[in-house]
């Protein structure tokens, strides 16, 4: 690079060619591109003859707001669409947002207690227009937050899944599923949510360890003194034990079959059952039975015909059931009834016990296991396909990274009939009508007009009137409208032969995270072969999650989750890109590093100090192009050619970091630090017009390649190089063609650049000045061409390159390979002062050095008593030492 002063000097003699600001603002830029390229209409897509690439998006919570997840996610999404946009293609990337029941409800409930409205006290009509309310005044944050990012999405199309036409079509899939056999009502044991006061479906629970007790209770045996123990976790369900269970082949209990027990505190008179169930070797060999709270003792109850209690209300206190202990929490009860029970004696013993306890992912509520009528969909045949698209031999749908098909296996083989039953509000209703009061009193219809139809014809009742009939209260689970999504949003339910579903569908590339993988990924997949029967997307690409430097998945509650808005804020949503790629290998963590955005803004840093050095230069149509300069547009476009490939080998199989990584070292390497340093003119000359057309063709290309993982700054460059048309515009530019790579070409400059650094590490270590031209011999033992020697000369400052046969004296030396080179030394081209003070510095550390060397073996027990390997090593230190302080006084010598 130009030195500082020299830099100055060079402004003030030349007319720049551009007036353009010395340093890049990311914050003017950004906001005026991003309007630039709204306002015509880049990102819209419409049905025409190119070839369609499409994405959706996954649709963010619309309570949500930008976090570093979403942040890689969608920076993912907007490189794989800017790159298809630059490739010629159809871009569509649909934006929109999930209406997220649960999280909605307990933020609009929130809100209205703030207000001093119980939703209790409402409507569900009510209740829904607060919802609406919210969801119009918070909805859209997230998605205006992504536009800050650059996302280049199809702002049009946005969608939301209770729009109407999305609402509509989850009711169509619904009625059809019902009409197929495939949707059933059944009263099961459900995982509630006491907190939500809503059912989850098995793979909205995490499973977790937690440490917690084993209480021993002692039940007496109705008419005698005899008494059993049990072992539970939970002694507050007591109240709802309808059994004690024995093995019939435990002879330790023989004497117990066909009694009855007692259940402490409440004295409820309870059977002894016998069941093989029980597992003779496991606790005390007595189970207690409470059929309602427990998915195992249900089955045992239903075979034995046992009675169901159930203690609990809604919100995990206990009811009536629960006695005196009624109105008050699970958690608090389970304190209080040990306290009692071992004041009355029944309580035996309490150890401590580490059990896996089921929570809910929403809400983090421990998962209350409670008998309801919901409903369900039948999995075992609709996986089928799905399972065969990502699995079978001839596989439809790719993942990336591979390692997740394992994942997908386990969940797809060991799929359960599905709860899509929520008791909220917010949401799709369920369209079942009932026109009685027994439970299968009921018809499914896409419309109360079409469900009174129904009615009369199931009830010959033609009397019947729409206010006979009363909805089910229940809404839809959230990802059963965004299992649509890749359809629905292209109106392929309610009209599956449109235009747009024809075109747009199936999608490209889907890109999501793990956790989802089968919420959302799969259920898309099940749903897109039973309704359009083919895949709904080519490639699922699965980012990792995002973590601190320590490993630690980022969270409010630690402290470690940075603000998206103020990270673009201090370094550019093209630094915060950059950062976020340069940590994001293909599905695995992201070990996130403010420095790598820091590192991102250096780069646009680079990249415009480099644009601007272009726009200093005067160019001349009478110069001749410099024999340097041809040869260094001829390897670099070799080189970008060879980039170029590797790139998109990297984009086939999504490893998007080490794209971004090949492009970084071409620009800031190659380009910017080999190339621009060659073709640059002397210092206060003009350039010639050949190699500067050349040079910002050169320059267009890499902005084309960058483009995608760098919106906005390289619009900015390509609009400032030269006046575009709305049509030139870089975000719908031509991206590069393949073209043949002179790959002799770029090892000889391999081999010219380690020639290079040999040089300058003479020049550093002899204190050289730049300015004082040195001469070059070499010892050409690799027979290497002579033809980069003008590149040699134009980056050391070397007058002449001598071919010789013998080693030169008085010379400084380095080896390339097995070429020798020699810069011969003298004090005409050494700042003998700077020298020196080097010299004398070396001198005085290794006479330190060497002082210790012979202290240590001055010493008798050290010499005495250490191997013979490290006496040699020692010595070997000493007589170097020696001869390093010779060289360096014969040296001081000279300069003398």
């Amino acid at each position: 690079m130009i030195d500082s002063c020299i830099f100055v000097n060079y402004i003030s003699k030349t007319m720049p060619k551009m007036n353009i600001p010395s340093k890049y603002d990311a914050k003017q830029v950004e906001d005026k591109w991003y309007d630039y390229w709204m306002k015509n209409n880049y990102f819209h897509s419409e049905v025409d003859e190119r070839e369609p690439y499409t994405i959706v998006i996954p649709p963010p919570n619309v309570t949500g707001v930008l976090h570093m997840g979403h942040m890689l996610n969608n920076t993912i999404q907007d490189v794989l669409i800017r790159r298809a946009r630059l490739l010629g293609k159809n871009a569509c990337w649909v934006p929109g947002t999930d209406h997220a029941s649960i999280a909605t409800e307990a933020k609009v409930v929130a809100k209205l207690k703030e207000q001093g409205i119980d939703k209790n006290d409402l409507t569900r009509e009510e209740f829904l227009a607060h919802a609406w309310e919210w969801k119009n005044e918070y909805g859209g944050i997230i998605l205006d937050q992504l536009k800050k990012l650059g996302a280049s999405c199809d702002w049009e199309r946005t969608s939301f899944t209770m729009d109407p036409a999305l609402s509509e079509a989850v009711i169509k899939v619904f009625v059809d599923l019902y009409n197929k056999g495939l949707i059933y009502r059944g009263y099961r044991m459900v995982n509630w949510d006491p907190e939500a006061k809503t059912t989850l479906s098995d793979e909205e629970v995490i499973h977790e360890e937690r440490q917690g007790n084993l209480y021993y209770l002692s039940y007496k045996i109705e008419g005698s003194e005899d008494t059993l123990t049990v072992a539970t976790t939970r002694p507050e369900t007591i109240f709802g034990d309808t059994a004690i269970c024995i093995n019939p082949n435990d002879e330790r209990f023989s004497h117990l079959k066909g009694k009855k027990a007692i259940v402490p505190l409440c004295g409820r008179v309870i059977p002894i059952i016998e069941d093989e169930y029980v597992d003779v070797e496991f606790g005390t060999g007595c189970l207690k039975v409470t059929p309602a709270h427990d998915e195992n003792d249900k089955n045992l109850g239903d075979k034995h015909k046992l009675e169901v209690i159930d203690i609990f209300n809604e919100d995990a206190s206990l009811n009536s059931f629960g006695l005196h202990y009624e109105g008050k929490d699970r958690f608090i009860v389970r304190k209080e009834i040990a306290k009692e029970l071992k004041e009355n004696g029944a309580l035996l013993k309490v150890e401590q016990h580490t059990n896996k306890v089921g929570t809910s992912e929403r809400t983090k509520a421990v998962i209350e296991p409670r008998l309801s009528d919901q409903w369900f969909l039948k999995m075992e045949d609709l996986v089928k396909p799905a399972i065969k698209a990502v699995l079978g031999e001839d596989t439809d749908i790719n993942l990336y990274p591979k390692k997740f098909e394992n994942t997908y296996r386990h969940w797809m083989e060991n799929i359960r009939d599905w709860n899509i039953s929520r008791q909220l509000w917010w949401g799709q209703q369920i369209p079942a009508y009932f026109y009685g009061d027994g439970k299968e009193d009921f018809v499914v219809a896409e419309s109360i007009a079409d469900a009174l139809v129904l009615a009369k014809e199931k009830t010959n009742n033609q009397e019947l009137r729409t206010d006979n009939l009363r909805q089910d209260e229940d809404a839809l689970d959230t990802w059963f409208s965004s299992w649509l999504w890749p359809m629905s949003v292209f109106d392929g339910i309610r009209n599956p032969e449109n235009e747009e579903i024809k075109y747009y569908y199936p999608t490209n590339d889907l890109v999501t995270g793990p956790d989802i993988l089968f919420f959302w990924v799969a259920r898309m997949i099940i749903a897109g072969y039973e309704y359009k029967d083919e895949r709904p997307f080519e490639n699922v690409y699965l980012t990792g999650l995002v973590r601190d430097k320590q490993r630690r998945k980022m969270s409010k509650s630690l402290g470690n989750s940075p603000d998206a808005l103020k990270l673009i804020e201090e370094f550019g949503a093209d630094g915060v890109r950059v950062g976020l790629l340069l940590s994001a290998p293909a599905g695995n963590d992201i070990l996130f590093d403010e420095d790598l955005c820091k590192q991102g803004k250096g780069f646009s840093n680079k990249i415009w100090s480099a644009f601007y050095l272009t726009t200093l230069w005067e160019t001349s149509e009478e110069i001749t192009q410099p024999e340097s300069s041809k040869l260094a547009i001829e390897w670099y476009k070799s080189k970008f050619q060879k980039v170029l490939a590797e790139i998109e080998d990297h984009y086939s199989k999504y490893r998007l970091s080490d794209a971004l990584m090949s492009i970084y070292k071409l620009i800031y390497d190659d380009f910017c630090g080999a190339f621009l340093e060659i073709v640059k003119p002397a210092y206060q000359q003009p350039i010639d017009i050949k190699t500067y057309n050349e040079i910002i063709a050169i320059f267009e290309d890499n902005l084309k390649i960058l483009h995608p993982f760098m919106p906005f700054i390289t619009e900015e460059i390509w609009q400032t190089i030269s006046e575009r048309t709305t049509e030139e515009a870089l975000v719908i530019a031509k991206y590069p063609e393949t073209a043949s790579i002179n790959e002799d070409l770029i090892k000889s400059f391999e081999f010219a650049s380690d020639v290079v650094s040999g040089i300058r590490t003479i020049r550093k270590d002899k204190n050289i000045a730049f300015k004082n031209a040195i001469e070059l011999y070499v010892v050409n033992n690799e027979n290497s061409t002579t033809a980069l020697d003008v590149i040699v000369q134009k980056l050391t400052n070397t007058s002449v390159v001598n071919y010789v046969s013998d080693k030169v004296d008085n010379a400084a030396s380095f080896r390339v390979k097995s070429n020798e080179y020699f810069v011969p030394i003298s004090l005409d081209n050494i700042d003998v002062e700077a020298e020196l003070k080097k010299l004398n510095a070396e001198l005085k550390r290794a006479e330190g050095f060497l002082i210790g060397i012979t202290k240590k073996l001055g010493n008798e027990r050290f010499v005495n008593n250490a191997p013979e390997k490290v006496l040699a090593l020692e010595r070997k230190k000493e007589a170097d030492t020696l001869a390093k302080i010779e060289t360096i006084k014969a040296s001081l010598a000279s300069l003398e």
